[in-house]
């Protein structure tokens, strides 16, 4: 986690000092169990430090009242969401008003969308459903976790269960998935998104199936490469073509009328589904990593599907290896992965012991997703100081790992990654599924956890510098906060042309320049007195 703010003039930011304890209270520097501490830069301009300590107790101020806190925070801006399912980002109501344009029906017995015919007593049409309204709130919770009761039904099973109805809709209707997920990240302050995409749906796997396994991982990705693989790649480009240019059609980007979700920057990260035959799960793990050396737009790669199933547990292992073969041979590639996703109870015992050691360790992972078991794998004190020295981010998913495996507050992790120092970033992983959104996650943070206004900061910070988004950072050395040669106060700050220069050429430096204007003038707003429920702060 960075420690010190960098020493902008003008509407940058002021010094911070990350405090924050295992116990999840925010105390002062001279506190025992404070895990991490940064004094501010001397150089520091004082009204800017003023106006970070304005908003630091302006947030103060409004922790415990919730819906007071989540006006504060949908306000206040945030890097990326590198952890978001695109099929699970959508909501249902969205998923329900295409499949009636797409005259779809609904299997009254699953609930689930099917191809016409319809009739009216087992499939009746979507449009006919969108009319009965107790209907149709079944069908809403069924494609969510919308009314979820803990005491009476598993979580997980609910969860898992959802996107199987309606894939009829979400398998087609990528472009309009693509606007919905950056109007939603615009509208709460969100400017990158990196979503994970079985893209080109199991045209990949098929290759898989038809070539068979093989042992030897060369030889093995040769045939897949000579039996096709290469044009079924290029296909996925154009079909991606396709998918960006209906989404800018949606949000009317280039015209005066433009959705802000047209300034969100959208990057892929190519969905395994790890579930699979291991044929299968090889040619997908393969085109990741291809179609992120041919496709710019693509990445990395990302493991999917619940870890718990037969098959993920029972190759997990050969999983593992398989990208570690492949990484060798795409070293430019990074790969993030689902590791950790597990509870007591969930597998056996021994199943929880090794799998994000063997995630970091073995693949070589740079992120991870969930990463909630990291107690109960073997030596976790090793462990997270590894994860900390190689500065493993974990993409943390308070609201899934709430509905899906029951963890929150003290059960879940995230304190933990915290005081040892591990690098973390808040994300959404299904919105849509679970019925939230970031700033939900900011509050479920902050209310659960006892995350402060200086962790929150420190965290969105981190979703840009941990994504994998193309370009150098803004910072020289990210510890301290200190930006490169061309946007130092020398040259003249994160608005100067030596600045905009070197931000037009690198995507994640110009990203990571626009939050910290926003977080200056953001807080020169609270400073000001413009307190962030007011219409003043509207964007």
């Amino acid at each position: 986690m960075p420690l010190r703010s960098p020493t902008f003039s003008g509407r940058a930011l002021g010094a911070a000092v990350l405090l924050f304890a295992v116990s999840g209270c925010a105390q002062s520097s001279a506190s025992p169990g404070v895990a991490v501490t940064g004094p501010a830069p001397a150089t520091a301009p004082a009204a800017v430090v003023d106006a970070e300590t304005a908003a630091v107790r302006a947030f103060d101020s409004v922790r415990g009242d919730s819906a007071r806190l989540y006006t504060f925070l949908f306000a206040l801006p945030k890097g990326g969401d590198l952890h978001s399912h695109l099929a699970g980002a959508i909501y249902a109501e969205s998923y329900l008003a295409w499949a009636a344009e797409d005259g779809l029906c609904v299997a009254r017995e699953t609930l689930t969308l099917v191809a016409p015919p319809c009739d009216a007593a087992a499939r009746p049409a979507v449009a006919d459903v969108e009319r009965n309204s107790a209907l149709r709130d079944s069908v809403v919770d069924a494609f969510s976790m919308r009314n979820h009761k803990p005491a009476v039904e598993n979580g997980h099973e609910r969860f898992f269960a959802t996107f199987g109805r309606f894939g009829a809709v979400s398998d087609v209707r990528i472009g309009e998935m693509l606007a919905e997920t950056a109007a939603r990240a615009a509208q709460g302050q969100v400017r990158y998104l990196e979503l994970m995409h079985t893209a080109g749906g199991m045209s990949v796997g098929s290759v898989g199936a038809a070539v068979g396994w093989d042992d030897d991982f060369g030889r093995m990705r040769q045939k897949l490469l000579d039996a096709g693989l290469r044009d079924t790649l290029a296909a996925i480009s154009r079909g991606m073509d396709a998918d960006e240019a209906r989404r800018d059609a949606v949000l009317r980007c280039g015209t005066s009328t433009a959705d802000p979700g047209c300034g969100v920057t959208q990057r892929y990260l190519y969905q395994v589904l790890r579930a699979f035959p291991r044929e299968m799960v090889f040619a997908q793990i393969l085109a990741g990593f291809e179609l992120a050396r041919r496709d710019r737009r693509f990445v990395g790669l990302n493991l999917v599907q619940p870890e718990d199933d037969q098959v993920s547990m029972g190759d997990y292992s050969l999983h593992m290896r398989i990208i570690a073969f492949l990484r060798e041979m795409y070293p430019e590639v990074p790969v993030a992965l689902h590791a950790g996703e597990l509870a007591p109870g969930l597998v056996p015992p021994e199943g929880l012991r090794f799998h994000i050691h063997e995630a970091v360790g073995v693949a070589g992972a740079r992120r991870i997703g969930h990463g909630v078991d990291v107690l109960y794998e073997n030596d976790p004190d090793a462990l997270l100081r590894l994860m900390a020295q190689r500065r493993v981010l974990v993409e943390i998913n308070l609201t899934s790992s709430d509905v899906i495996l029951g963890l929150t507050g003290a059960r879940h992790p995230l304190r933990t990654y915290l005081a040892y120092r591990v690098p973390v970033a808040l994300s959404t992983d299904d919105e849509g599924v679970s019925r939230s959104e970031m700033t939900l996650e900011y509050r479920k943070a902050v209310e659960e956890q006892g995350v402060d206004y200086l962790t929150l900061k420190a965290m969105a910070r981190n979703s840009l510098e941990y994504a994998f988004v193309e370009g150098g950072s803004l910072w020289a050395d990210y510890d301290h906060l200190t930006p490169v040669e061309a946007c130092r106060e020398a040259a003249g700050g994160l608005e100067g042309t030596s600045c905009r220069v070197y931000t037009a050429a690198n995507e994640r430096a110009r990203l990571q320049a626009s939050l910290e204007l926003d977080y200056g003038a953001f807080e020169a707003r609270v400073a000001a007195g413009a307190w962030p429920w007011s219409a003043g702060l509207g964007r």
